[in-house]
């Protein structure tokens, strides 16, 4: 089976690592329309020889056309544009530079391979290839239909059931009319139409018998259904609830949860409309031990029971509280801050229309703790569901509620068992609905999941720290005082959790290199990155040391998403970032390349979030050096961008020209070809000192660039230029008009060296 065709049957969250290769450089369209022939190339040949990437770049423009064609006979306008727009974007990005297209598609290809082996061993595992939701999905699916096949089968006989009852009356009536008569039967007819209305008799009671069954039956479908969801499928949606609250794949299964539920109680309620039927067939006949007399008490009880524990679970917390200033980071309130929530009610049936009336309630039930806080609800608190104009759903949405602190006496701080930010509070939502039918109230509450109060934007992370860790590690929404005593998370866990923080606020999650650093930083190298490995509450968000300098782990990966989020988002997606790399590794892998390549990694001594680049050169007797910037801070990146610093970056040594040390992103890639689509466009710099330009300002234009100083026994080129002695002493003999035409000589020659050094490497990689 193709590689591409293997991994759309994969499970969501390994084709959200398949996502994440992909951007607008090389979209997955081209992918998904061109699998077969991308397949069929060797890409890693491709990507090193200029000559046979031109013709493959070509090749694939034609396939495109080919594709277009395709679309064109199929009238598909949309598809049309689409493949011209991403033909042109190719021409505009890889025309002059088809061997960088050719090492994206090997990378990717690399990369897939390694997704599909590591869904392949989990499958080994007991996980499976594809998802245990689909099919799970499909079982319920086919009993929801059983459920209405058996409900339309018993719609049937029951008026069956009716029309022969109807005919039985007409002919015990009519026998008695024709008995009654002067001139009636003889007592052969009499007989004879005596024996075929006992005959009816019996089948009508075999029909109750089997309406009656059928019934029974229907019902014990009904609740074997009912238990699947009630026990099964709404706890496990609130379990992916949960996980998508804090990062991972969206939760996207509330309606069909809904479309399950509505057929459950369109079904409850037929068979409520059908004894009803029976009843009144009852009234009209009836006999000694009549199935109707003696099941349709059990039967309409039985019903009604099945039908309160549906309504009873109906209502859910579609979306959990959220500030809309940060919608990422939901389950964290601020005080003073609106923040809005939604309920949904499964049952989606006409008659509940406007009938539910939600009361929002802060901390019901919790019982008195010394030392926490308490917290009054400001806004409407009270909403009436109604069906949505978009799907029909019966929901409701708080739009406008807040929190204000109950000012109580003494000193919570010193009082209180727990920091602000570990503090779990829970919001509850009450209703009741009354059945017209029988006139019963049922009452109906949904919990939100556990929520923390902060009172300061700065708590903000702590406070997620503390969501992410309960999330990640229970399921029960009423465990409020968890952070009394937390449990310690496996490192296969976190890890998982980690990543989402960068997938779901970027298009690119943690790859295993990255994973490997931070483990070695949680566990210790000891650990060997065990998946098994435990990582206690308070070495992820605690500070560990009385040392001002250290800081929580958390509260650093935290500094870092925020600069990625601020500074780095582009760079992070195109894969220009390694990150999270440990300075041995990143010794080891620059140790074999040429002088002047760099990788870019984030400083793990600031708590802010910091950025910095290293390097390697080689000294005089062949030796790597690693030289490493000072790291960029947020306040640096605001004024200049990460590209243009390494695009402007110099090092300069006393009395030496200053120059730019970095040559080639690692692996391989030339400088400018990584970051020269981030580059300022001519049209919007001018030169640094235009001294022509000053009369519309009265200004010279400036730039601002990085320096580095260094001593000159650091620097790779080990020549330095005279000294000003030395040169006063050469300009007796030999005119200073002399001495700079064989300086621009040296200077112009060591250009072209170094342009061919550059051209030779590349032609070998």
């Amino acid at each position: 089976m193709a590689q591409w065709c293997q991994l759309q049957m994969l499970d969501c969250k390994y084709l959200e690592q398949v996502d994440q290769l992909y951007d607008d450089s090389f979209p997955m369209d081209i992918r998904q329309y061109l699998s077969r022939w991308i397949e069929s190339i060797d890409w890693d040949t491709v990507a090193i020889q200029d000559s046979l990437a031109t013709v493959r770049f070509h090749d694939l423009l034609a396939q495109l056309d080919d594709q277009h064609s395709r679309f064109a006979l199929e009238n598909n306008f949309l598809l049309q544009h689409n493949i011209r727009k991403i033909k042109r974007n190719l021409q505009d990005r890889f025309q002059e530079d088809p061997v960088h297209m050719a090492m994206i598609i090997s990378r990717n290809l690399k990369e897939e391979q390694k997704i599909l082996t590591s869904a392949k061993s989990a499958e080994q595992e007991g996980e499976g290839m594809v998802s245990t939701m689909v099919v799970e999905k499909q079982k319920l699916d086919n009993k929801v239909k059983e459920l209405k096949d058996r409900a339309q089968v018993a719609d049937q006989n029951i008026k069956n059931l009716e029309d022969l009852q109807d005919e039985y009356d007409f002919q015990v009536n009519t026998l008695k009319n024709r008995e009654n008569e002067m001139n009636g039967m003889t007592p052969k007819e009499l007989e004879r139409e005596k024996l075929l209305v006992d005959r009816m008799c019996l089948e009508l009671k075999g029909k109750r018998q089997d309406v009656v069954m059928q019934l029974s039956d229907l019902l014990n479908v009904t609740q074997a259904l009912l238990s699947d969801l009630i026990s099964e499928e709404l706890p496990e949606w609130k379990q992916r609830q949960q996980i998508a609250c804090i990062g991972g794949p969206p939760n996207a299964c509330v309606d069909q949860l809904q479309n399950w539920f509505t057929a459950v109680a369109e079904s409850l309620q037929q068979v409520r409309q059908h004894l009803k039927k029976l009843q009144e067939l009852e009234q009209k006949f009836t006999y000694d031990s009549d199935p109707i007399t003696q099941k349709k008490g059990f039967l309409e009880a039985r019903a009604l029971d099945l039908l309160k524990n549906l309504l009873s679970n109906s209502l859910v917390v579609e979306r959990q509280p959220c500030m809309p200033t940060h919608p990422q980071r939901p389950l964290v309130l601020k005080t003073g801050v609106q923040f809005t929530v939604k309920l949904r009610f499964l049952v989606k049936l006409l008659e509940f229309n406007y009938q539910l009336k939600v009361k929002a309630v802060f901390d019901k039930d919790v019982t008195e703790k010394k030392g926490f806080r308490k917290f009054n609800i400001l806004g409407t608190n009270t909403k009436v569901m109604n069906m949505e104009e978009s799907n029909g759903s019966l929901a409701a949405e708080f739009r406008h509620l807040q929190l204000k602190e109950q000012k109580v006496a003494g000193n919570r701080t010193n009082e209180g068992p727990l920091i602000v930010t570990e503090e779990l509070h829970s919001l509850c939502f009450e209703s009741e609905l009354q059945l017209n039918q029988s006139g019963l109230n049922i009452k109906l509450e949904a919990m939100s999941l556990p929520v923390v109060v902060i009172s300061n934007v700065c708590q903000l992370p702590s406070g997620w720290a503390s969501i992410l860790w309960y999330n990640m590690l229970t399921t029960e929404p009423k465990n409020l005082k968890f952070f009394l005593s937390p449990p310690q998370a496996k490192w296969c866990q976190l890890s998982e959790v980690l990543s989402w923080q960068f997938s779901s606020v970027t298009k690119r999650g943690l790859n295993q290199e990255q994973l490997n650093m931070l483990a070695d930083k949680l566990l210790g190298a000891k650990a060997q990155r065990n998946p098994e490995g435990l990582i206690p509450w308070t070495k992820f968000c605690k500070q560990q040391s009385a040392n001002e300098k250290a800081f929580p782990f958390w509260l650093w990966i935290e500094g870092i998403l925020d600069l990625i989020k601020r500074h780095l988002l582009s760079l992070w997606n195109d894969g220009s970032i390694m990150g999270f790399i440990s300075k041995e590794r990143e010794k080891a892998l620059l140790n074999d390349k040429c002088p002047g390549t760099f990788l870019l990694r984030f400083s793990e001594s600031s708590r802010e979030g910091a950025i910095t680049f290293t390097w390697i050169e080689h000294d005089v007797h062949d030796k790597p050096i690693f030289h490493s910037v000072e790291p960029y801070t947020k306040k640096e990146l605001g004024a200049v961008s990460l590209p243009d610093i390494i695009r402007t970056y110099k090092v300069m040594a006393a009395e030496n020209i200053p120059e730019n040390p970095l040559r080639f992103l690692y692996p391989n890639i030339l400088k400018d070809k990584a970051f020269g689509k981030y580059y300022p466009k001519p049209s919007e710099t001018s030169e640094p000192m235009d001294v022509e330009n000053t009369e519309k300002t009265g200004y010279m234009k400036t730039e601002l660039i990085s320096v580095s100083e260094v001593h000159p026994s650091r620097l790779q080129d080990n020549m330095m230029p005279m000294s000003p002695d030395d040169y006063k002493a050469l300009e007796q003999y030999v005119s200073p008009r002399d001495i700079d035409a064989v300086t621009n000589n040296l200077l112009g020659f060591a250009a072209e060296f170094d342009d061919q050094m550059s051209a030779d490497f590349e032609e070998q990689n």
